[in-house]
């Protein structure tokens, strides 16, 4: 029997969602009004909410998408009170040394809000319309599949605000993109658009407008959670593996990970549905 799920969470600035019947998650921005500009309660509620959707096992893929026009203006400088709490300069110590270790301490903590999307288990589709700018480029790039509507704008936009990107950008989108186009698009923080952004391969789909774009990205995300669950998992990771190693060691590393999964009731399964030309059902994780 299948457990019951829980109900999904309650939050300020996102929305989580599960479907059941089809095992997919949603992490929608809910900041419309704001363009789902990142304040503080969103750094802390992001990493929360893909924590319980990669804890819920009926979930097997996660879209993040957001809310209204944009899907993220960046980080919320509406004001300079909220600037500086974002930038962790809201700190009454004096001592230069601890308050460069506390601002350490800050940034890290704002990088490990993203780097959940790579920590959980389940693939993370991003599903981008309108503005993806500063933090939201951040965001897109620390998941696995990114898609987006014909009007989605790319924009790297640190350097205008005398900053250096430091959510994990200038790490991730090199690998995307390639180290020369992601170095000019940090360094002239100009507006990517969908078409080339399709070209460079910082997206692999553009959907016509907003509507497309989410049955897209809801179609992709079904059919890869029809698919093996171990699967998808043991890809994600040795695709995030191989990216950050060596051709040697990623070949080690999957085939340590397979000479524990081949053993799995997927394999059966699924060579089972192709013989006997039905659709495999796969159980949860």
């Amino acid at each position: 029997l299948l457990r019951p799920m829980i109900a999904p969470p309650k939050f300020k600035t996102v929305v989580v969602s599960v479907d059941a019947g089809s095992h997919v998650g949603t992490l929608r921005l809910n900041r419309p009004s704001k363009s789902n500009a990142i304040d503080g309660d969103m750094w802390a509620e992001i990493p929360k909410a893909v924590q319980w959707l990669d804890d819920q096992a009926e979930v097997r893929v996660v879209v993040v998408a957001g809310a209204g026009k944009n899907f993220c203006a960046g980080i919320d400088v509406s004001s300079p009170e909220s600037l500086t709490s974002q930038l962790g300069q809201a700190t009454a110590v004096k001592c230069p040394g601890r308050k460069a270790e506390a601002l350490f301490r800050h940034i890290r903590g704002l990088q490990d809000s993203f780097t959940a999307f790579e920590r959980c288990r389940k693939p993370v589709m991003c599903a981008v319309q309108g503005a993806c700018f500063g933090g939201g480029v951040d965001m897109a790039v620390a998941c696995d599949i990114r898609y987006c509507s014909a009007d989605a704008g790319f924009c790297v936009k640190e350097v205008d605000l005398a900053i250096t990107a430091d959510i994990g950008t200038l790490q991730r989108l090199p690998t995307l993109v390639g180290h020369g186009v992601a170095t000019e698009m940090a360094l002239t923080a100009r507006v990517v658009g969908a078409e080339e952004a399709r070209a460079i391969g910082l997206v692999t789909e553009v959907a016509p407008n907003a509507a497309a774009l989410e049955a897209l990205a809801g179609e992709r995300a079904r059919s890869l959670a029809a698919k093996s669950p171990l699967a998808a998992q043991g890809t994600k990771q040795a695709m995030l593996h191989a990216r950050d190693h060596s051709v040697r060691e990623g070949l080690e590393f999957v085939a340590m990970m397979n000479s524990a999964r081949l053993t799995s009731e997927d394999l059966g399964e699924a060579m089972a549905a192709k013989f006997a030309g039905r659709a495999p059902t796969f159980s949860r994780l």
